[in-house]
């Protein structure tokens, strides 16, 4: 929970100071840019997630790819939209033993993005990004009489980053997202999940 309010901290702070970084008169952002004018980007990650399931805390490898077009509304700002797919990864359960029995299993969560994403440009190439949108999930888990079930819905994700701008057209960075899927209706399954990771760029 902490980490979910942290995040949502810094990706609302991030997409509220866009504004106030327009006010400058020489811009970081996309600098061969027209304030106004705007290019497709597609952007792919992969780092460690966390999957907390009581009594279970799993960190599986997670990737994601991510689309979308960026507007440059100020000298050092960006704002745009996006769509994407990520893989939050599989846990692997021990034996359980359980008041209806013994049983191991596993589980895995993936889903759709679909929202909005900001981006300053603090110092030359350096950023601070913020998105934030809705979570089109789905992930298998059980019931409580331990039948594996699949199960769907739509939450929210929000994230926050940190890179490096090395041309117009690419970047490197790191970022935190976290994802709300609340599999309530499960005896055992993930209900959010967050992830740190390295993401690369490619703006045309």
């Amino acid at each position: 929970m902490k980490k979910m309010v942290a995040a949502l901290a810094l990706a609302t702070a991030g997409l509220i100071a866009l504004p106030l970084s327009a006010q400058t008169t020489e811009g970081n952002y996309q600098p061969d840019q027209q304030v106004g004018s705007g290019n497709w980007f597609v952007n792919a990650n992969a780092g460690e997630g966390h999957m907390a399931d009581h009594p279970y805390s799993k960190h599986p490898t997670v990737y994601g790819l991510n689309g979308g077009y960026r507007w440059k509304v100020g000298p050092d700002l960006g704002f745009g939209v996006e769509v994407g797919y990520n893989y939050m990864g599989n846990i692997n359960y021990p034996v359980v033993n359980t008041n209806v029995g013994t049983f191991t299993g596993n589980q895995n969560l993936q889903g759709w993005t679909l929202g909005v994403n900001g981006r300053i440009n603090l110092w030359q190439g350096l950023y601070w990004s913020g998105r934030a949108g809705a979570y089109g999930w789905s992930s298998h888990s059980y019931d409580d009489d331990l039948a594996r079930h699949s199960y769907s819905g739509v939450n929210w994700y929000v994230g926050t980053g940190v890179g490096y701008d090395f041309n117009q057209n690419f970047s490197l960075g790191l970022a935190y997202d976290y994802y709300k899927a609340d599999m309530s209706k499960g005896a055992f399954g993930v209900r959010s999940t967050d992830a740190l990771s390295l993401t690369a760029e490619y703006r045309f």
